[in-house]
């Protein structure tokens, strides 16, 4: 993760060390188990496979999973802040504290099933992401928790397909913030090896994304495009994303084209 304070004050970047409106000693402790943990990272480097190697597609790999799991939790923590409902933990009878982690456990996993196949990958993730879990639920939970925390853990995996309408906040967030890794950084790969598809070309557009409080909503999301392209990312998947999510009224979303040295066609676009 990176130290830089400026991704951490744009939403970014999601700081252990920072204040929280959440308890967050737990999610800590769960973190950095997995940070360590061999099978974990070796899954997330062997998904990779064959979204890139094999299918030139945009990156589902570590780096995704690091920047999807920061954006899930400032959007949690932004949340939070504003009196969001976080009903997925609640009503399993699992405290506060245990929100945060079945947000970062789902986000770490939710693309683990690449490692069979890039098409419908959502339905292979649940039950490699449920062996994961029932080895490592049993450091931190008793039996009751372990069941509950994994029923909404592969409840959010399941839920970030569009397929799939989340019934949690929690689920909710995990669908979103998989659509917030949009930034350029993300296409490079199939780029550099000619892939010039929709998707590619529109994620080469988007230079950045930043979380922030909102003056109307929680949460302001600010996207900065360089070209019209990035419009895609924008309108066709972040949108089809926020759309039943049941975060459609928490969020605002704002993309502005920060390129002056060309005629624009699109300027300012919004959610």
């Amino acid at each position: 993760m990176s130290d830089s304070a400026d991704d951490e004050s744009a939403g970014r970047v999601y700081s252990p060390d920072g204040d929280h409106h959440f308890p967050d000693e737990k999610l800590h402790r769960v973190l950095e188990f997995v940070a360590e943990d061999e099978e974990i990272q070796t899954y997330l480097e062997a998904q990779n496979v064959n979204a890139v190697d094999r299918m030139r597609y945009n990156d589902h790999g570590s780096k995704h999973i690091e920047i999807v799991r920061n954006r899930a939790l400032c959007l949690y923590d932004l949340l939070k802040a504003g009196d969001v409902d976080f009903n997925g933990a609640r009503q399993q009878g699992l405290a506060e504290e245990d929100e945060s982690v079945i947000i970062a456990l789902a986000a770490t996993l939710h693309d683990i099933g690449h490692v069979v196949h890039r098409d419908e990958h959502v339905y292979y993730s649940i039950p490699l992401a449920a062996d994961v879990l029932d080895r490592i639920l049993p450091e931190f939970y008793d039996v009751a928790e372990q069941v509950r925390i994994k029923a909404e853990v592969l409840h959010a995996i399941l839920c970030h397909h569009t397929a799939e309408n989340p019934l949690t906040t929690e689920a909710g967030v995990i669908r979103v913030a998989d659509a917030l890794d949009m930034e350029s950084g993300r296409s490079r790969i199939p780029y550099e090896h000619g892939g010039r598809g929709i998707n590619t070309l529109s994620s080469q557009a988007i230079s950045r994304v930043s979380l922030q409080e909102g003056d109307t909503r929680p949460v302001m999301v600010e996207i900065a495009m360089t070209n019209a392209a990035g419009v895609y990312q924008v309108d066709n998947l972040l949108k089809a994303k926020l759309r039943g999510s049941g975060l459609e009224d928490e969020i605002r979303i704002v993309a502005v084209n920060t390129n002056e040295n060309r005629e624009q066609l699109v300027e300012r676009i919004e959610l």
